[in-house]
């Protein structure tokens, strides 16, 4: 790692001595690359003590959880030992009771309050407090992603997603800013149109790209079609949305180049950043627990599939305790070193969003991949979108660049009709465009089902 630190002496350049703010995050990447190889018992040791003083903290200083815990904590704040047993929280408890989430105590030492809220895809959006003691996590995981990766700090930062506008700056943002040198950054927003983004990132020509995985996929798919590289680009890093298998393909196949995926939300900050070398996501256990359990509630084993809950052992002002961020994933191994070295627990995949998963008329529920992406033959496709309509019927809203014939048709009608549960029929439509969320994200599956609104997933809209 040649990265060159800054200075807060303009007479003691080398080594560098940390300005204020810098050394905080400095002090805290030092433990954590020694916290990620903890023996797993002794990482599952710290954890719970640090679990301990937040949720003593949470039932002595906060409202909602001194009612909505006093059956199951039998009248006393509870213990990391039996997280398990407290009730999870919901979105719709926030929206509904946001002030009684509110600490009433809360450390002078953890710094300023600001407000954050999630982008509102689902509807009404979901206010959180954070701290700067949050902001100085955000920033240490940050460059731990960074580190994981090896990446070259010095090259240039391209930047397409909501919350931007197209602009330049000499750093690739807040969690590098007065720490390290880095090359310059530039930003374009997402709704930009696709040909536009190529365009501009031909001319910027980054060694790095951070967008939305939908955003890397299209990009993908239209230098494709017009035969263009990106020169120079080394990786493309995805969040804020469900990187499927066939983005990746896609893009090692057009581009050359890998992707690197984190697993955030505005809620919680960053929850697991993606192993350099198994491809799996580490839980970033020294800021998060985090819990995929069954729909009872029981947790999952390795290699099942479950709800995500979430527990910040830092957000002090706003705790959030069993938070159902509205995912589902896969449970990796437990209490096991990770093939990199790290003691970090894993999970296997990120499975999807409850809101964008198939549903049956008998409860079962599904997260198709439909892959289109990687198929050639349906190179005519711009975008697509599945949207259930009943219980036994989907539409595949296509935006083309020319006409479907019907054996082009019958040939998609079978790939997606052989990747969901049998009893669905399917019929095409072809608007002129499919559009972003609010936020800027964009859903490959929708529901028009009465099925409750989860969480928002996307992280601070800071460059890097």
């Amino acid at each position: 790692m040649n990265w060159e630190f800054l200075t807060g002496l303009p007479e003691s350049v080398w080594p560098a001595i940390p300005g204020r703010g810098a050394d905080l995050v400095l002090a805290l990447m030092f433990q954590l690359q020694y916290s990620e190889r903890l023996a797993p018992a002794e990482l599952a040791r710290r954890q719970q003590a640090q679990l301990d003083l937040l949720l003593r903290h949470a039932w002595d200083s906060v409202p909602f959880y001194r009612e909505y815990w006093r059956e199951t904590s039998g009248g006393q704040a509870p213990s990391g030992a039996t997280l398990h047993r407290l009730p999870s929280i919901a979105r719709s408890h926030l929206q509904q009771r946001f002030t009684d989430f509110h600490s009433r105590a809360l450390p002078a030492s953890h710094g300023a309050v600001s407000e954050s809220r999630t982008s509102g895809s689902t509807g009404a959006p979901v206010r959180v407090l954070k701290t700067e003691l949050d902001h100085l996590f955000w920033r240490a995981l940050t460059l731990r992603d960074h580190i994981w990766h090896k990446r070259d700090l010095s090259g240039k930062l391209a930047v397409i997603r909501h919350a931007v506008d197209r602009q330049a700056a000499d750093n690739w943002g807040t969690a590098t800013a007065g720490l390290v040198r880095t090359g310059p950054a530039v930003s374009l927003h997402v709704r930009t149109e696709i040909s536009e983004q190529l365009d501009w990132l031909r001319a910027e020509r980054p060694k790095y790209l951070l967008t939305y995985p939908s955003s890397a996929a299209e990009l993908a798919l239209a230098a494709r079609r017009r035969g263009v590289r990106l020169e120079g680009l080394a990786e493309i890093r995805t969040l804020g949305e469900l990187l499927p298998p066939e983005t990746r393909e896609v893009v090692q196949e057009v581009f050359g180049v890998p992707v690197k995926d984190v697993y955030s939300s505005d809620e919680a900050g960053y929850m697991a950043l993606e192993c350099p070398v198994t491809g799996r996501y580490h839980v970033q256990s020294e800021n998060i627990v985090l819990e995929v359990v069954r729909e009872n509630g029981a947790p999952c084993a390795p290699g099942e599939v479950g709800r995500v809950l979430v527990t910040g052992l830092h957000s002090y002002a706003m705790p959030l305790v069993r938070y159902e961020i509205g995912d589902y994933a896969e449970m990796g191994e437990a209490g096991e070193v990770c093939a990199c070295g790290r003691s970090l627990p894993t999970l296997n995949r990120i499975i999807g969003r409850a809101r964008n998963a198939l549903r049956t008329a008998d409860g079962g529920r599904f997260f198709p991949a439909f892959g289109l992406r990687g198929q050639r033959e349906t190179a005519k496709i711009l975008q697509f979108q599945m949207v259930q309509k009943r219980f036994d019927l989907l539409e595949a809203r296509l935006v083309v660049v020319a006409p479907l014939d019907a054996a082009e048709e019958a040939v998609l009608r079978k790939l997606i009709l052989g990747r969901v549960p049998p009893g669905f029929s399917l019929v095409f439509s072809y608007p002129e465009r499919l559009e972003r969320g609010p936020g800027g994200k964009f859903e490959e599956m929708l529901m028009e089902l009465p099925v409750e609104p989860p969480s928002d997933s996307d992280p601070d809209p800071r460059m890097s």
